[in-house]
């Protein structure tokens, strides 16, 4: 009787494995059908399209004329009057409004670049902004496989641009920079970095001239690297900046501590800037200890406590867009 009813439960649970797989291959289906990706992708329409139905999941949003069946943003080829064109004709009209929107030159692949890369800049009427980040997890594509699915897409009606996709203008070139410092920094988004920067660490470090100049000017802080970039905020204190260390003065008449950077010092006086920005200054026959700590950073410890996962890839992703050649010439870079 044990072993039978043992096997029963077997014999259901091999039922209910088979009706889970059935009901995934058949959503699946529906919604366009799933294709392999090939593991290396070549920057042609094939290429794009494995990607479109495969790794890219683009199905799961977009349709294309009567191929698939999502209908949460646009479809990409001719489908009834909302969508005369396909993507690729479609591409080059919108090309022509967003140069007279914006004052700068768009062609048919800024266009799809900047769609891919920052999907709400622009957003065709009754859609919301809902489309994924595709080099941020979990989709993650990498810069050759975005610009597989552009090729791809300029095929659909459009005029496939080869050599402008591999070698295209300014504007587009700031997009693929911007993807690469997203896989560089394990896809994070720049976009919400710069939010996230600005939020967490712009009161002390400064950007392009905006920002505060407690830290270290970050404007070229890409030339570091990725990985000095994470240990200087997972061990702000393991590696500090020349003119950032922290100093420590105990006051003589009240034995009050100023931990901070030494900003200021003259004959007479000692200025210590807090990582709060107050500033305090001692003068000197009020001084009973003055010296470094190597040990400890003005930057906060535990900053990456108030930053998730994704945040700290985000922000990794946005510092390694910035490599100004000309920082650094005012002020010390890190």
């Amino acid at each position: 009787m044990k072993s039978s009813a043992i096997l029963r439960v077997f014999v259901f649970m091999l039922v209910v494995l088979g009706a889970y797989l059935w009901v995934g291959k058949a959503i699946t289906a529906m919604t366009g059908g799933e294709r392999k990706s090939a593991s290396v992708v070549e920057v042609t329409p094939e290429g794009g399209e494995a990607i479109f139905w495969g790794k890219g999941r683009c199905f799961t949003c977009h349709s294309i004329g009567d191929e698939g069946s999502a209908v949460r943003c646009p479809n990409l080829g001719q489908f009834g009057e909302k969508f005369p064109l396909s993507i690729g004709a479609r591409a080059e009209q919108r090309a022509k409004e967003r140069s007279e929107e914006t004052g700068n030159h768009y062609n048919s692949t800024d266009y799809l670049v900047e769609s891919l890369a920052k999907p709400g800049a622009y957003l065709v009427e009754s859609y919301k902004n809902e489309m994924a980040i595709v080099y941020a997890p979990p989709i993650s594509l990498n810069l050759t496989e975005i610009k597989a699915v552009i090729a791809y897409l300029q095929s659909q009606g459009g005029d496939l641009d080869l050599e402008g996709i591999e070698n295209p203008g300014e504007l587009a070139q700031s997009y693929y920079a911007r993807i690469t410092a997203a896989s560089a920094a394990g896809g994070g988004d720049p976009e919400n970095g710069e939010e996230m920067f600005v939020d967490t660490c712009a009161d002390c470090h400064m950007i392009q001239g905006e920002g505060g100049d407690i830290g270290p000017d970050l404007s070229s802080i890409a030339s570091k690297g990725l990985k000095f970039i994470s240990e200087s905020i997972l061990r702000p204190a393991r590696k500090i900046a020349e003119g950032y260390e922290t100093w420590v003065v105990v006051a003589e008449s009240d034995g009050r501590k100023h931990i901070g950077l030494k900003t200021a010092e003259t004959p007479t006086e000692v200025e210590i800037t807090k990582a709060t920005g107050e500033v305090s200054t001692i003068a000197r026959d009020d001084i009973r200890e003055i010296g470094q700590d190597e040990g400890d950073s003005v930057m906060p410890a535990d900053l990456t406590e108030a930053l998730t996962v994704k945040d700290f890839q985000d922000v990794l992703a946005y510092l390694m867009m910035q490599k100004d050649e000309n920082a650094g010439k005012v002020g010390v870079t890190q």
